[in-house]
């Protein structure tokens, strides 16, 4: 196995320490330019992994992006940096793969995590129905899409309408937000819960528990397992980054 793996789309365990890269700068400033907001690394620009130049729609934005690379030590952690992580996907690849992002958020709703029901043991259906419930009612409600909950592991033969709902709102979305969805749906198992998130219906620590009720369920039964809540932390701090980024992008109007 590598020193690296994943844990969900996008979520990766720490490198060992002397793996990760040397911090070799100093002072972080934002600065404002003809392309938006960039971050500046003793003066110098942060690039993309495409040579592109770190430029984000708001100011609050690029001070969350600051705020990750001031919070570095003597060496660059980069899990510990999720929204600089998003900003370099919106702008290396979504530009060229927007249209395939949609299509991956509308695959994730026709399979649902919050559609899916265990038939057993009681307390989990009763914990998932209360958690999930709420979750179909609000998708229906606010985005005019219907979804149904069926127990076992079939495929579920979801209304069109409701996927096309999707697909519509998903293709609506500029490349930042669109960014922001993909990465929640990917990591809940859920575009329903991602769209929940976008929407501003929940926050990401609600996103996180609710897509996690079967794993609290299995701690609180059977017990906490060490390198399960290790990946669960991680995953928690990755959806609370995704509705940072949606947050700042709101607080600076339109991208």
């Amino acid at each position: 196995m590598s020193d690296q793996y994943e844990t969900k789309p996008g979520v990766r365990l720490p490198k060992p320490e002397d793996a990760r890269p040397k911090r070799f700068y100093e002072q972080v400033r934002v600065e404002r330019g003809e392309a938006g907001w960039s971050v500046l690394l003793d003066g110098r620009g942060v690039r993309t992994p495409a040579k592109k130049v770190l430029a984000v729609p708001t100011a609050p934005l690029a001070e969350r992006v600051a705020a990750e690379w001031s919070a570095q030590g003597e060496r660059i952690d980069a899990p510990s940096m999720p929204t600089t992580r998003l900003c370099f996907v919106a702008l290396d690849r979504m530009s060229l793969a927007h249209a395939e992002t949609v299509a991956e958020v509308t695959r994730y709703a026709s399979t649902d995590l919050v559609c899916f029901r265990a038939p057993e043991p009681q307390e989990l259906v009763a914990a998932q129905a209360a958690a999930w419930d709420p979750m179909l009612a609000w998708a229906e409600q606010a985005l005019g899409a219907h979804f149904v909950a069926a127990t076992g592991i079939l495929p579920i033969d979801q209304d069109p309408v409701a996927l096309q709902r999707v697909m519509a709102i998903a293709g609506e979305q500029d490349h930042w937000r669109l960014t922001a969805l993909a990465h929640a749906t990917a990591v809940t198992g859920s575009a329903i819960l991602g769209l929940a998130l976008l929407h501003g219906e929940i926050d990401g620590g609600e996103a996180f528990a609710l897509s996690s009720v079967d794993e609290a369920w299995q701690a609180g039964t059977w017990g906490e397992d060490a390198e399960v809540a290790q990946r669960l932390a991680l995953l928690k701090a990755e959806l609370v980054a995704v509705d940072a980024m949606l947050r700042a992008l709101d607080a600076g109007g339109p991208a």
